[in-house]
């Protein structure tokens, strides 16, 4: 499975961003999806994911009611739209796959697949 992130660029607070991530190699549908970020000097933190069916999602305490995690199983695409962007949301997003769990994962060890990074600048 390969995984490509884009979306990303500078925005200012308070704007919006769309992330994508494309799967190929493997039909979407089999793999639970997760977008994590890392800011300099910092760990890798999950962000948000997505089940297999989308019926189940996840989102962390700093982005819930500001982030929307949805895919299209047809298109084999996973999206993250963050609005009220804020500074400290500065980090370099990955989206990861899951080949095992039918519910959302939110452990970053259980992700088997990773894809490369897309930055993401919020000025403020």
């Amino acid at each position: 499975v390969q995984l490509q992130a884009s979306g990303g660029g500078l925005v200012q607070a308070g704007g919006s961003l769309r992330l994508s991530c494309a799967v190929s190699g493997r039909t979407l549908s089999n793999y639970g999806v997760g977008w994590f970020r890392q800011a300099p000097g910092k760990e890798r933190e999950l962000v948000s994911a997505i089940s297999r069916s989308g019926g189940n999602t996840y989102y962390a305490d700093s982005v819930k009611g500001r982030f929307t995690i949805s895919r299209d199983n047809a298109k084999n695409m996973v999206f993250l739209q963050m609005s009220s962007l804020k500074p400290e949301d500065t980090a370099v997003y990955y989206c990861a796959a899951d080949k095992s769990s039918w519910t959302v994962v939110t452990t970053t060890a259980d992700y088997d697949y990773w894809g490369q990074g897309t930055l993401v600048t919020v000025s403020s």
